[in-house]
């Protein structure tokens, strides 16, 4: 069901207003952070969901029932999230798109598998989300961060087949379990690391760390870690003329990491999911987004594309119970403003996909 199908169509609710019929309304759910320092994606989702809801009852709501939209805000926080969980229970509801942190959504999902509640989350990268799900109505429409590692790991066996590669880390469990995938891929294909250590984030000064790469004749420097710790490294690098590539994840997608490197950042590449507001697809649906005031950024796409996924299940299952939905998800292709979507056996989705970027005169750009 595309965003234009879903907008054009009023026919089942005025038909229904005018005959005074009741209309059977269906109760689901986001669940995320709505306020507090990660309340800027909980208001993309919130604006995502509040659309999706609009056009599918406007294009005559699943089963021909109206949607409702319950809103909860388990402050990325697992125990609350918990307690939001059974909350929503209580409200009856059969679909949650959520939750946004990974702690928050792994506790959620028990809940919601003993309760037969599907629930697709639109942030959740963690593999153990999918890997150890608790029951079949656990999903997501986010990449997984190996499938980050395995895309890194192929570039540097290619590209630097005959090249130096070191494989840093920052001793984090993101910045070392990226490199580790990094690393894995990478040996899987061939090719063997010229060096692999770890740092101690919240360093001012890696000159040390930077002469040793020099001495290993390093080609090409992959990064499990944050943009402080980049940034200052490729510093040194540019400082000491260390003419190697500074690769790292997602975590250099931020303003920030140009601000600590400076144009010695220049030519550091990155991989990143792709951006949604970017498809052809989604072009209508970030237009009516922003001439409401409301976000269109990625959870607010990919919120609104879980729950369109979700509304062509259920119709699909002619019901919105869980065995239905669940095998609609895994056996279906849904048209949504991310493209065509499908889910595997796992409950992970083909899309978005990682894509790379490289830092150029103060801005991130597509390769």
């Amino acid at each position: 069901m595309t965003y234009q199908h879903l907008a054009a169509s009023m026919t089942f609710l005025a038909c229904s207003l005018l005959s005074g019929a009741a209309v059977a309304e269906i109760p689901i759910a986001i669940a995320g952070p709505m306020k507090g320092q990660f309340g800027l994606f909980g208001a993309q989702m919130r604006a995502g969901a509040e659309q999706a809801v609009k056009d599918i009852n406007a294009a005559g709501g699943v089963n021909g029932e109206q949607l409702v939209l319950e809103v909860a805000d388990d402050a990325c926080n697992a125990d609350q999230a918990v307690a939001v969980a059974n909350q929503l229970i209580g409200k009856g509801v059969v679909f949650v798109a959520g939750h946004f942190c990974f702690s928050a959504s792994l506790l959620a999902s028990e809940v919601y598998a003993d309760a037969g509640i599907v629930q697709i989350s639109p942030a959740t990268t963690l593999p153990k989300f999918t890997d150890e799900r608790p029951g079949e109505g656990v999903f997501r429409l986010a990449p997984r961060d190996d499938a980050q590692g395995w895309i890194a790991g192929k570039f540097l066996a290619e590209h630097f087949k005959i090249g130096n590669v070191a494989i840093l880390h920052d001793k984090t469990a993101y910045g070392k379990g990226l490199a580790d995938a990094v690393k894995d891929a990478m040996n899987d294909q061939g090719k063997t690391e010229s060096i692999s250590l770890g740092f101690d984030a919240g360093e001012n000064d890696y000159r040390s760390l930077v002469s040793q790469l020099s001495l290993e004749g390093i080609d090409a420097v992959y990064l499990g870690g944050y943009h402080p710790e980049a940034g200052l490294i490729k510093l040194e690098m540019d400082r000491q003329g260390l003419d190697a590539v500074l690769i790292s994840g997602d975590a250099l997608m931020t303003e920030d990491f140009w601000s600590v490197a400076g144009p010695a950042g220049n030519g550091t590449l990155l991989t990143y999911p792709q951006v949604p507001r970017d498809l052809s697809g989604a072009q209508d649906l970030v237009s009516a987004l922003e001439e409401s005031g409301n976000p269109s950024d990625r959870y607010a796409l990919t919120t609104y594309a879980a729950i369109q996924a979700w509304a062509d299940a259920a119709n699909s299952a002619g019901a919105t119970e869980l065995s239905g939905v669940s095998k609609a998800l895994e056996e279906g292709t849904f048209d949504t403003v991310l493209g065509a979507v499908t889910f595997d056996e796992n409950g992970d989705s083909n899309v978005p996909t990682y894509v790379w970027y490289e830092w150029r005169d103060g801005a991130p750009n597509p390769m």
